[in-house]
C-alpha cells in the first residue's frame, strides 16, 4: 500500500480522534503478539462513535480495508495487515451498569480487569479471564471469543454477549440482539444490508442439508472451546431453525469470534456473574510427566473446580530466569514434569477442605502424582501470576530457537486429551525432532502447545508449515477445534477448509459476503487467508546483524536478541490498577508508542530492516523518538515475563546515537552532575541565592531546558564527606561489626542530612562506619546514555572495592539507584576477570533496608532499640528496589519500631526518574505518572503520617507534586531510636 497516493487530510478534519500516516506509527502497528508483521497503510484512533462511519466511508472511497484493534495481544495475526488499523482503545467508557439484571454496557476499549473493579462494587463480575486480562479489552475479547483459565465455570465471551451495537460495512448502524421468531422474520424483510444478512442466515441455516453437514463436519459439540471459522453450528441452534430449541436467534453468537471481519462494534451489552464463592484453595498436584497429569484431569473435573490448569517443566525452568516468577515458584517440590493447578471454591472453608481431601485421596489411590501442596490466601495469586506469565516466560529462552505460536490453540474433548497429546508429542519428537512446551487449560480440553523453531533458517521455516499441516490433520482426526480461544486469524485461516470441509467453508464464505460484500473488514482473516508462512516477523531472507556493544549482552546472545525477547504479549500495556512499575509512561499516556513493546519492536525493526551498518541501525531518529519516554525504571527487567531490559537497551542505543549525531548540551550537563556540584561548592551561597529565588530559578530552568515549575535543591552547608571527617563516632560504633557506607554523589552533595542520620543510626546500633573509597556511582552518566564514561567510572569502582567489600565488611547504600548499580550495571559493563570481581563484590553490596533486615534476621538488631510510639508510615518504593530487590526489606525495616504501621502506597514509578521529570518536554508526563497513584495517596495521608521514600528523586517528586516532605527510611529509624 503506497500511502502517498491517498489524501488523509479530509479524513482528519472529520475525525474527533486522530489519523497517523507516518512510517513510525505504521511500524509500531505492523505487528501484534503473533509471528506476523506487515506494514499498514495508516493508523486511526477514533474517539467518538461518529468517527467509525467516517472511517468506513473513507475506506470505501480509497480502496482501503479496516483492521479493528484494541490491545494488540492477538496471537494469530488478527490485527496485522496492509489496511488502515483502527485502534479502538480510546473508546473506553463503561456506559451503564445494571445490578438488578446483572448487565453492563461497555465500549470496546474497556480493559477486562478494570471492568471487574467497577463491577465488584455491585458484587458481580465479567467471568471470562484471559491470561492478558490486565490489558485485554472487551472489543478484542469479543473478536476472539476469549475464555481463559476459568472457562470451566464461566464459558467464553460468546456466552456473555447479550447484544452489540455498531456499524456494518456500508456504514449503517445496527444492533444485534436476541430475536423472537416474528422479530427474525421482520429483520429478513427489506433491501438493506442488514436485511440481506438475516436473509442469508435464514437461507443457509434453515436448509436441512446444510444443518446436517455442519453437525457432521464442525468440531464436536462436547468441546466447549471451539472457534474454528464462524460459529454456524451455534448460530443454527436457534428456535427459528429448530422447533425443539428454546434459544432465540442472536447474531451476537456469530459476532463473538468473528475477529472483526463482519462488523465494527462500539457498544457491547454483557451478562455478568455473581462473585465467586468466598472460600478457595489451590491444589498444585505434581506429576512426573505431562501425560500422567492429563490422566488426572477427569478426576479433578468430577469435583467441579473453578479451573484446572497445567504448567509443564519447560515453563517451570523458565521461571528461574525471571526474578518475579522465581519468587512465585516457591510451591514447587522437586523437578516435576507437570503441575496441575486445581482451583476449588466453595461457600465454606470446611467444604473446600472436604473436596481437597477427597481429591488427593483419589489421586493417590489411582497412583497419579507425587506431591500435593495446597495453597491458600495471597499465595494463590502468586501461582496464577506464574501461570499467566507462561507465554512471555518462554520468550526469555536465549537464542533463535523459541516456542512459536503455530499450533498453540488446539482443543479436543477432555476425554480425548491424553490420547491426542500422546500422538501430538510423538509427532513432534519422532517426525520433526522438536521439543514442545505444554501449558494452560487442561480442564477445558485445550493445552497451549508450543513447538520450538528457529524461523531464521530455511529448515525452521519449513518445519513451521509442516508442523501446522500435521497438527491440523491430527486435530481433524479427533474432530477437535484448531482454535480454542486465540482465533484463526492469518495463522489458522488457511486450514479451515480442511477442518470443516469445503461445503461448510463455502457457507462461511457466503456469510462473509453477506456482511461485507466489498471485503472491507479485516480481510485475509478466517476467509481467504494468505499462506500461514507468509508475512512472518522472522525469516531466513532477513538480516540479523549483531554489533559490538559496550554492555555485555552475552546472556541474550547480543543486542538484537535482547530486543527480540519481546514477543508482543503486551504485559507493558497494563494499567496502574494492575500494580507494578511497568510501564509508567504508558500508564500515563495510554499510547502504544510509549510501551516497552513498542520500544523493543522499533529497535528490532531498525536493526533487521535495511541498515547495512551500525551507523544506520543506531542512528535512527524514529527509534530515538520511541525511546524518549522510557524512564529507565527497570520495571520491565523483572515484570516483563520475557525479561526485556529496556533500560539497558536504551542506554546502549543512546551512546551509539550520540556517537553518530552528537550529544545535546543538556544531557552532558546532567551527566556531569558531580563536576557541577564540586564547582557549586566553591560558592554555595551563590547557588542558593539563584535557585532560592523563584523568578531567577524559572529563568535558569528555561535556559537549560528544565520546566519552570521544577524546584532545584539548595546546597547544604557542607558535604557528607566533610562532616564525616569532623564527626566523633558514637561509643557503640564497632560493637557489632563494621560497614562501608557508599557516600554516593546524590547523598554527598544533596541529601547530606540523610547521610548524617544514616551514619549516626548505624553507629548507635553498633556498627563502625567508614565511607567507601569511591565517590560516584556513574548513574547520571548511565541515565543520559553516556555508557562509555559510566563504564570507566563503574569499572574503576569495581577495581577499588574488590577485596575491600566483603561479607565481614559489606557496603551499604543510601540511594537505591547508586548502590544497585553495583549489583546490575557493574556486572554488565565488566569483562573477563573484572566481571568475576564485580559479581563477588555485588554479593556484599546492600541497600540500607536490606542490610538492616539481614542484621535483624541474624538477631543483631532488635525492636527494643526503637520507640513503642504508634505511627503510620506510608511507603513509596523506588523503581530499582521493586525491580531488583523487592520491597520486603523496606517493609521489614520500617516495622522495627513495634507500633509502627507500614502501609505500602500502590504506586509504580514516581515519575521523576532522575532528570526525566525536570526536563521541559517530559514534565507533563512526569506529573501524570505521579498522579496515577503516588500523589493521591500522599494527599490522602494524615498530617501525622510519615511518608517514606528511599529515592532522592522520589522525595523530590513528592515535594514538587504534593508539597509534602518524604523521609528516607534511615531518617525514620533515626528518629525512632530510644
Amino acid at each position: 500500500m503506497i500511502t502517498s497516493t491517498i489524501n488523509y487530510s479530509d479524513l482528519a478534519n472529520h475525525l474527533k480522534g486522530e489519523i497517523h500516516t507516518g512510517e513510525l506509527m505504521r511500524r509500531l502497528y505492523s505487528t501484534d503478539a503473533s509471528e506476523y508483521q506487515e506494514m499498514p497503510a495508516a493508523v486511526a484512533f477514533p474517539e467518538a462513535e461518529n468517527d467509525i462511519p467516517a472511517l468506513i466511508r473513507f475506506a470505501h472511497e480509497n480502496g482501503l480495508s479496516l483492521i479493528p484493534r484494541t490491545a494488540g495481544t492477538s496471537l494469530a495475526g488478527q490485527v496485522v495487515g496492509s489496511g488502515l488499523v483502527v485502534d479502538l482503545s480510546r473508546m473506553h467508557s463503561i456506559l451503564k451498569i445494571e445490578p438488578d439484571t446483572r448487565r453492563v454496557y461497555v465500549q470496546p476499549g474497556v480493559v477486562r480487569n478494570e471492568l471487574n473493579q467497577a463491577l465488584s462494587e455491585h458484587k458481580m463480575l465479567f467471568g471470562p479471564e484471559t491470561s492478558t486480562a490486565n490489558r485485554a479489552m472487551i472489543g478484542g475479547m469479543v473478536g476472539n471469543n476469549s475464555c481463559g483459565s476459568n472457562s470451566v465455570v464461566y464459558g467464553s465471551t460468546r456466552e456473555h454477549l447479550v447484544s452489540c451495537r455498531g456499524f456494518l460495512s456500508d456504514g449503517s448502524q445496527v444492533v444485534f440482539k436476541a430475536l423472537t421468531a416474528d422479530e427474525f422474520l421482520d429483520k429478513c424483510s427489506g433491501n438493506t444490508l442488514e436485511a440481506n444478512i438475516y436473509q442469508t442466515c435464514r437461507d443457509l441455516l434453515g436448509n436441512e442439508i446444510n444443518r446436517k453437514t455442519i453437525t457432521e463436519r464442525f468440531p464436536k459439540a462436547s468441546i466447549p472451546r471451539r472457534n474454528t471459522g464462524y460459529a454456524l453450528d451455534i448460530l443454527m441452534d436457534a428456535q427459528v431453525f429448530d422447533q425443539t430449541s428454546d434459544k432465540p436467534f442472536n447474531l451476537c453468537r456469530l459476532i463473538a469470534g468473528s475477529e472483526g471481519t463482519l462488523f465494527l462494534g462500539v457498544e457491547f451489552e454483557l451478562d455478568c456473574n455473581p462473585l465467586p464463592p468466598p472460600h478457595s484453595a489451590l491444589l498444585c498436584a505434581h506429576f512426573e510427566s505431562v501425560l500422567e497429569s492429563l490422566h488426572a484431569v477427569s478426576l479433578a473435573l468430577a469435583d467441579n473446580p473453578a479451573a484446572v490448569e497445567l504448567i509443564d517443566r519447560n515453563i517451570l525452568e523458565a521461571t528461574k530466569r525471571n526474578r518475579e516468577q522465581l519468587q512465585n515458584r516457591f510451591f514447587v517440590e522437586g523437578d516435576p514434569g507437570a503441575i496441575l493447578v486445581i482451583d476449588i471454591r466453595r461457600e465454606t472453608e470446611a467444604e473446600v477442605n472436604q473436596v481437597l481431601e477427597q481429591l488427593i485421596s483419589n489421586l493417590k489411590l489411582t497412583k497419579l502424582g507425587y506431591a500435593f501442596p495446597i495453597l491458600r490466601g495471597t499465595d494463590q495469586g502468586k501461582v496464577w501470576e506464574l501461570r499467566r506469565a507462561g507465554q512471555g516466560l518462554m520468550s526469555n529462552i536465549p537464542g533463535d530457537e523459541k516456542p512459536r505460536e503455530v499450533v498453540e490453540d488446539t482443543a479436543v474433548d477432555v476425554a480425548d486429551l491424553p490420547a491426542y497429546i500422546g500422538e501430538f508429542d510423538e509427532l513432534m519428537r519422532n517426525k520433526h525432532g522438536i521439543d514442545c512446551v505444554y501449558y494452560a487449560h487442561a480442564g477445558s480440553g485445550e493445552l497451549h502447545t508450543r513447538p520450538m523453531f528457529n524461523l531464521k533458517t530455511p529448515d525452521g521455516l519449513k518445519k513451521f508449515r509442516s508442523v501446522a499441516e500435521d497438527i491440523a490433520a491430527l486435530v481433524r482426526k479427533y474432530q477437535g477445534s484448531l482454535s480454542g480461544e486465540h482465533g484463526d486469524g492469518r495463522l489458522r485461516g488457511e486450514f479451515i477448509p480442511l477442518m470443516v470441509g469445503e461445503e461448510c467453508y463455502s457457507l462461511m464464505r457466503q456469510i462473509k459476503q453477506a456482511f461485507d460484500p466489498n471485503n472491507l473488514f479485516n480481510p485475509g482473516k478466517i476467509i481467504d487467508s494468505p499462506p500461514m508462512d507468509s508475512q512472518l516477523r522472522y525469516g531466513p531472507d532477513k538480516p540479523y546483524p549483531e554489533y559490538e556493544t559496550i554492555f555485555d549482552f552475552s546472556d541474550t546472545e547480543g543486542f538484537l536478541h535482547a530486543a527480540e525477547q519481546c514477543n508482543g504479549s503486551g504485559d507493558c500495556r497494563k494499567g496502574q490498577q494492575a500494580g507494578g512499575v511497568m510501564c509508567p509512561s504508558y500508564m500515563a499516556t495510554k499510547n502504544e508508542k510509549d510501551t516497552t513493546r513498542a520500544r523493543a519492536n522499533i529497535l528490532r525493526q531498525t536493526i533487521t530492516e535495511g541498515p547495512q551498518n551500525a551507523r544506520e541501525a543506531f542512528g535512527n531518529r524514529d527509534a530515538k523518538e520511541v525511546l524518549d519516554l522510557c524512564l529507565s525504571c527497570k520495571g520491565c527487567k523483572s515484570e516483563c515475563p520475557s525479561n526485556v531490559d529496556m533500560a539497558k537497551l536504551k542506554a546502549e542505543f543512546m551512546q551509539h546515537y550520540y556517537d553518530i549525531h552528537g550529544a545535546p548540551r543538556r544531557a552532558k550537563m546532567i551527566a556531569k552532575y558531580v563536576s557541577s556540584q564540586k564547582f557549586a561548592r566553591l560558592a554555595p551561597w551563590a547557588w542558593n541565592f539563584l535557585f532560592g529565588n523563584n523568578t531567577i530559578r524559572q529563568s535558569i530552568n528555561f535556559l537549560v531546558g528544565f520546566h519552570p515549575d521544577r524546584t532545584i535543591p539548595l546546597l547544604p552547608k557542607q558535604t557528607l564527606k566533610t562532616w564525616f571527617k569532623k564527626h566523633t563516632p558514637h561509643p557503640n560504633a564497632g560493637k557489632l561489626g563494621e560497614v562501608w557506607l557508599f557516600n554516593d554523589e546524590f547523598t554527598n552533595y544533596g541529601d547530606v542530612s540523610v547521610g548524617i542520620k544514616t551514619v549516626e543510626l548505624l553507629e548507635q546500633l553498633g556498627y563502625q562506619v567508614d565511607l567507601a573509597p569511591i565517590e560516584e556511582s556513574g548513574r547520571t552518566w548511565l541515565s543520559k546514555g553516556f555508557v562509555r564514561e559510566a563504564q570507566h567510572i563503574i569499572n574503576a569502582n569495581t577495581e577499588t572495592l574488590y577485596g575491600k567489600v566483603t561479607k565481614a565488611k559489606p557496603m551499604v547504600g543510601i540511594e537505591p539507584s547508586a548502590i544497585l548499580t553495583m549489583r546490575d550495571e557493574a556486572i554488565d559493563l565488566a569483562r573477563g576477570e573484572l566481571k568475576m570481581h564485580a559479581k563477588k563484590t555485588a554479593k556484599h553490596c546492600w541497600t540500607f533496608e536490606e542490610f538492616i533486615t539481614l542484621e535483624h534476621d541474624e538477631g543483631r538488631i532488635n525492636t527494643e532499640k526503637f520507640t513503642d510510639e504508634e505511627r503510620t508510615v506510608r511507603l513509596h518504593g523506588h523503581c530499582f528496589q521493586k525491580a531488583l530487590v523487592g520491597l520486603k526489606p523496606s517493609l521489614s525495616t520500617l516495622c522495627l519500631p513495634t507500633n509502627y504501621s507500614v502501609v505500602l502506597i500502590p504506586s509504580g514509578c514516581c515519575g521523576m526518574a532522575g532528570s526525566f521529570g525536570y526536563e521541559h518536554e517530559h514534565y507533563k508526563v512526569s506529573m501524570q505518572i505521579g498522579e496515577l497513584a503516588l500523589f493521591p495517596a500522599v494527599r490522602a495521608a494524615s498530617e501525622n503520617d510519615l511518608i517514606a521514600a528511599a529515592g532522592t528523586s522520589c522525595r523530590h517528586q513528592i515535594h514538587d507534586g504534593v508539597q509534602r516532605t518524604a523521609l528516607h527510611p534511615a531518617e525514620i529509624l533515626h528518629a525512632a531510636l530510644k
